[in-house]
């Protein structure tokens, strides 16, 4: 039976929902670790999606759903703390606070602001969680040409999603795993709903253990400084992985090894919205997680009513109806995992995690 080597999870990923208070000064507490990356999705509005994080520093935002370049607001997130972040409300800015609106944070641990790292041909800073296999990287300023970028992780990243900042002009989210294309001759826009392409964005060329490939202007325009958020696959805590779905609402079950916390998919071989869940997000509690929301669009959350939903199981989950984001007939998708428990619940123990 497998087991991790991560016994907690929620010590490095961990969602917290929360209630806006409208207020000049909201503390969120009960993530259970200071967050390093956070992102913020309204669930009763059409707000854009937010993503914060240590590297670029407090009061940067940047906006899964859009292309848009990154902006300085400290009405929105202001500080990460010992146990959440602090966001802040003033005038129309209530986008992460709006009084009495319920929010969803998504929250990851690396390491604080990060260091140099001078293994790529361009020079990054990282902020690296290697327990967890997940790194924070910022580069720039771009050469224009083929490159390497150092991304600290001293594994191969399975997954690596790149954003540029907006320095000389706006662009998507770039998104390459070895669950869209081993080879990085294809990828994914977390921004737009469209399939999988060929695009020579990490310059056709898998990681290594020290470095990812840029090849063009989405990764490496010449004067531009990019984000760069880079994960390695975890037994028992993480998993990046591809199904074929078969229209059923018996649908496919797809191992994990563990309980999940969260799960993103996305159909790569025709055009579909991505859906995110997660395990506090549910109507009805238990296994049957009836909630989502889209991270290319600002559309507030949906589910509950309509009957689609993913089962959270012990040990992976399972897609139920015919839902094209999800389950279409013969479409291929792709998902990422993150434990809420591993499926043995200590480091070499031979007692199970709480089944559903």
């Amino acid at each position: 039976m497998a087991y991790s080597t991560i016994s907690k999870p929620s010590l490095h990923f961990n969602t917290n929902l929360y209630t806006g208070n409208g207020s000049t000064q909201h503390s969120i507490t009960g993530v259970g670790f200071q967050p390093d990356w956070t992102w913020i999705k309204s669930r009763d509005d059409t707000y854009n999606h937010f993503v914060f994080d240590a590297v670029r520093g407090v009061g940067k935002q940047i906006f899964p759903n859009l292309t848009n370049a990154e902006s300085t607001n400290m009405n929105n997130l202001y500080s990460f703390n010992t146990d959440g972040f602090s966001l802040a409300q003033s005038g129309n800015d209530d986008v992460t606070n709006k009084n009495n609106s319920n929010f969803a944070s998504w929250n990851w641990k690396a390491n604080g602001a990060g260091s140099a790292n001078t293994d790529g041909g361009i020079n990054s800073t990282v902020s690296v969680n290697n327990t967890a296999g997940f790194s924070i990287v910022k580069y720039g300023t771009g050469t224009g040409s083929a490159t390497t970028v150092g991304h600290g992780l001293n594994a191969k990243p399975n997954f690596i999603i790149v954003k540029p900042l907006g320095t000389i002009t706006t662009g998507g989210w770039i998104v390459g795993g070895d669950n869209i294309d081993s080879t990085y001759n294809n990828v994914l826009n977390l921004d737009e709903s469209s399939a999988k392409a060929n695009d020579p964005s990490f310059n056709d060329t898998a990681p290594t253990s020290s470095v990812f490939s840029v090849g063009n202007n989405n990764t490496n325009r010449s004067g531009e400084n990019y984000i760069a958020y880079c994960f390695v696959e975890k037994k028992g805590y993480s998993k990046f992985g591809s199904y074929t779905g078969n229209g059923n609402a018996d649908g496919a079950f797809i191992y994990t090894g563990f309980k999940p916390a969260w799960v993103l998919v996305k159909c790569t071989s025709t055009s579909a919205d991505w859906e995110l869940s997660d395990n506090k997000r549910t109507t009805s509690g238990g296994n049957v997680i009836d909630k989502e929301v889209r991270p290319n669009t600002s559309a507030a959350e949906t589910g509950g009513t309509d009957g689609r939903y993913i089962d959270y199981y012990s040990n992976g989950f399972k897609l139920t109806q015919g839902f094209g984001n999800w389950n279409a007939d013969g479409e291929t998708y792709i998902y990422i995992a993150f434990a809420e428990e591993p499926l043995v619940a200590n480091v070499g123990s031979s007692i199970p995690a709480t089944a559903r």
